[in-house]
């Protein structure tokens, strides 16, 4: 999950730096909206809303952009219809990816997803569900801790933590996808700064890319993450994280 997890962790960096917003704010607004639309509108009753808009907060979503976006949920202002959907298929060099996908029109948004599939030479279609795990993933700025690691996983192991990894100054802590929210609020307890706490699809197995095949998978994700219905991308790649940073 190393490579994965890394670009991840650009991506969302990349959120928060990035010049250009519009199509970075139209995403978070409508993850806000389809979150606050699935469960309350009150965050501290919804905690994939309240995700939502941390992750909001940090790319500088203005507060009446969030504001607008529940409002939108719950019919106070009108709104367009957005569903959610996951399409399956293999990547270039036969990895398996899956495509989250908020959209109001499905029929655009499977053709242009279709298009950067060929384009990099993958193949949308067929099932590869099967290769990754859901699981709930808190992400910490270690820089920020004052707990050592070992103290940090015994107060949190009793809740239901699966596993706990460190690199590039980051900690991630895994666990079911139920306890999530009792795991985020036993850290915020403690005082520990949160920078991420989502569900995830973790793969179970990667495939191990490098060189000209790592350049060109990695073109192929981006192509897919600025596609303006897509809203997140999974895949089992394996590339080195010296290289996902060049390269990104």
């Amino acid at each position: 999950m190393a490579g994965h997890s890394k670009w991840a962790n650009i991506k969302y960096r990349k959120e928060r730096q990035d010049a250009a917003k519009t199509k970075i704010f139209s995403k978070l607004a409508k993850e806000i909206t389809l979150a606050a639309k699935a469960g309350s509108p009150d965050p501290a009753q919804n905690i994939a809303l309240a995700n939502a808009i941390v992750r909001a907060r940090a790319a500088n979503l203005p507060k009446e952009n969030i504001v607008r976006a529940i409002k939108r949920a719950t019919g106070e202002l009108p709104g367009v219809q957005y569903d959610e959907t996951f399409y399956e298929g293999y990547g270039p060099y036969g990895v398996a990816v899956m495509v989250r996908v908020v959209t109001e029109n499905k029929n655009r948004a499977v053709s242009e997803i279709r298009r950067i599939f060929e384009q990099y030479g993958g193949n949308l279609g067929g099932s590869v569900a099967w290769l990754f795990d859901r699981r709930g993933v808190i992400t910490l700025d270690k820089k920020k801790l004052t707990q050592e690691r070992d103290e940090l996983l015994m107060n949190v192991i009793d809740l239901g933590v699966e596993d706990l990894q460190e690199r590039d100054g980051e900690i991630e802590i895994f666990c079911d996808p139920s306890v999530l929210s009792a795991v985020r609020e036993a850290l915020e307890r403690e005082a520990v700064a949160i920078e991420r706490a989502e569900t995830q699809l973790v793969p179970q197995k990667t495939v191990r890319l490098a060189g000209q095949e790592a350049e060109k998978f990695l073109k192929f994700m981006s192509a897919l993450d600025d596609q303006e219905d897509v809203q997140e991308v999974y895949a089992n790649f394996d590339i080195p994280d010296d290289v996902i940073v060049r390269l990104s």
